[in-house]
């Protein structure tokens, strides 16, 4: 595992020994005659093992998965949407989209083309001031959107492929080092966008009702009724002060125009 997560982290600060962590986790591997007939490895979270073992070769994927089920299961001092999130102009944009629909894809493009990256998979928001947290790690791309971010942007830097896993053939792109540098930055939300992949059509950016975009993005959130009177009101908070669209496309260079777009019409705005 050392070389891949040294590419995939090489940005990240390395903490002291005596630091605080927000979670003590593992990737281990079974003990038993198995150790040796069929390698595989386990995900360890403060001493537990939440999930079922995987093949050793897929250590990192299930290092990224058990670290996103981490943060979606205990972080709960935010209001967690499943979303990715890019800043720009000292706006952030949050795209939400059902598996398979080309969020991570376009993630990883705007964070080649001027926008700074937060995360890919969770929005993290703040009840007390609606800001969002930026959680700069890997961004996970499927099958065909390796080989689609490996042609739009050459520069990216994208670690080793990972056959047969469960999601099909995988591998993550490493944060942008600024997108790392600016961590601690945190954006007030900009736009709202329920995104679709629709192959040979045209981009296509409409406006969303407020009082829909509030459902759906209540649906899309991991504690919103955990979180009980918070939820609503940082749910509430957060359709009120950005604008809510449906966005679909069928080209990445359009939709990354677009997009770019639509940021340039809002900072003029402010101007």
């Amino acid at each position: 595992m050392a070389e891949p997560f040294r590419f995939l982290y090489g940005d990240f600060p390395l903490a002291d020994s005596d630091a605080f962590v927000d979670f003590r986790v593992g990737i281990t591997r079974p003990r038993g005659l198995r150790r040796w007939a069929r390698p595989q490895a386990l995900f360890e979270f403060e001493g537990t093992e939440p999930f079922n073992p995987m093949p050793l070769r897929q250590a990192i994927p299930l290092l990224e998965w058990g670290l996103n089920w981490c943060i979606a299961t205990q972080a709960h001092q935010y209001l967690m949407i499943h979303a990715a999130v890019l800043e720009r102009a000292g706006r952030a944009l949050l795209l939400t989209a059902p598996s398979g629909a080309g969020k991570s894809t376009l993630c990883a493009a705007l964070a080649w083309r001027g926008w700074r990256l937060l995360n890919d998979e969770l929005a993290l928001i703040s009840p007390a001031d609606g800001r969002l947290v930026p959680l700069p790690r890997p961004v996970g791309l499927k099958d065909k959107s390796i080989k689609i971010i490996r042609n739009f942007a050459p520069q990216a830097l994208i670690g080793p492929e990972w056959q047969q896993t469960a999601k099909g053939t995988l591998a993550q792109m490493r944060p942008p080092t600024e997108s790392v540098d600016r961590a601690e930055e945190r954006p007030l939300p900009a736009w709202l966008v329920f995104v679709s992949y629709r192959p040979d059509s045209p981009v296509r950016l409409d406006p969303v009702p407020r009082s829909r975009a509030f459902l759906r993005f209540a649906e899309n959130a991991f504690n919103y009724s955990l979180l009980g009177t918070a939820g609503f009101e940082a749910t509430a908070r957060l359709i009120d002060s950005a604008s809510c669209y449906e966005f679909s496309y069928g080209n990445l260079d359009e939709a990354v125009a677009s997009l770019g777009s639509l940021c340039l019409e809002c900072v003029q705005d402010r101007t």
